[in-house]
């Protein structure tokens, strides 16, 4: 999925874009157990090396994976108030690479026996999380799926009614597809841009699938979007389709949920890639991130 997955192509990483915010030296402090602020730099850059080699990915070379993304989301503070209020709901970040995102909610009193992983691959990323933040299934004993999302989680239509089958153990899964009508909230981030048009329209149909009818359950997260939908052509010649916040809104409330079922709420903040020159102008490109969420009413 990486508009760099040949090494070839790779650019060189560059520690130069390496910066944490207080908020993030703070958390990455306290979760690796590294107090000096020089160790820790180190320590994250041993994994995004590691990381790298793998998969090329920008996200990984920006060290995305260290900026808490899921604070910025629209509905964060109300996100960690569920589990206090629902017992046993479940919180699952599709697309979460490392778990950065999932680690958080957990600091700020998600169960972590509640909370579910899910990426393309498990020894890659989910375990590479376990080496940035010096833990082990054993002290953070968050269950993960590996795979393709659209591979993990069967086509049907999302559930009005509570689903008949029991909520599985997270920990015996092997797909998402018994966790369908059953999730309180989800998460997925920098994910949906990787897809085209008629991908985007089919992966929030399937993710659909695993929301629970409850009032206020939630999908919700951010990805690269643009004021009006169209293509967005990046670096290396590379295009990638965006939804603006009316489509985006239009897709959710009508083509993937009964309309009126759900209410969409979405943000959309202009941001500078430095590390993504047009190289045709020689001069940064312009970037949209739409941040959203779809709640049932």
């Amino acid at each position: 999925m990486s508009v760099f997955a040949d090494s070839k192509l790779k650019p060189l990483l560059d520690e130069g874009f390496y910066s944490l915010k207080p908020h993030e030296l703070a958390f990455f402090k306290s979760q690796t157990g590294i107090h000096d602020p020089e160790d820790l730099k180190q320590h994250i850059i041993g994994v995004q090396k590691k990381a790298y080699e793998v998969y090329g990915y920008p996200c990984i070379r920006r060290f995305s994976f260290t900026r808490l993304k899921i604070t910025q989301s629209l509905i964060y503070d109300y996100l960690v108030q569920i589990p206090r209020e629902r017992e046993g709901a479940v919180f699952l970040d599709i697309g979460c690479c490392f778990g950065t995102d999932i680690r958080k909610a957990v600091a700020d009193g998600w169960p972590v026996e509640n909370v579910i992983g899910s990426d393309l691959r498990k020894a890659e990323f989910w375990e590479c999380g376990h080496d940035l933040f010096n833990s082990s299934p054993t002290s953070f004993p968050a269950a993960f799926v590996g795979g393709d999302a659209f591979e993990l989680i069967s086509p049907r239509p999302p559930f009005y009614t509570e689903p008949k089958t029991p909520r599985p153990n997270l920990q015996d899964l092997n797909s998402l597809t018994p966790l369908q009508g059953h999730i309180s909230a989800i998460h997925t981030s920098s994910f949906f841009h990787l897809f085209n048009e008629g991908k985007q329209l089919e992966l929030a149909r399937r993710v659909a699938t695993l929301l629970s009818v409850t009032p206020g359950s939630v999908i919700f997260g951010s990805h690269v979007g643009l004021p009006k939908k169209g293509i967005r052509k990046g670096a290396r010649s590379t295009e990638m389709f965006c939804h603006s916040p009316e489509t985006w809104e239009e897709l959710w409330d009508g083509k993937v949920f009964e309309k009126g079922s759900v209410r969409v709420d979405t943000r959309l903040d202009k941001f500078m890639r430095e590390d993504f020159l047009l190289t045709t102008a020689g001069k940064m490109v312009e970037s949209f991130l739409l941040s959203w969420s779809v709640t049932r009413v």
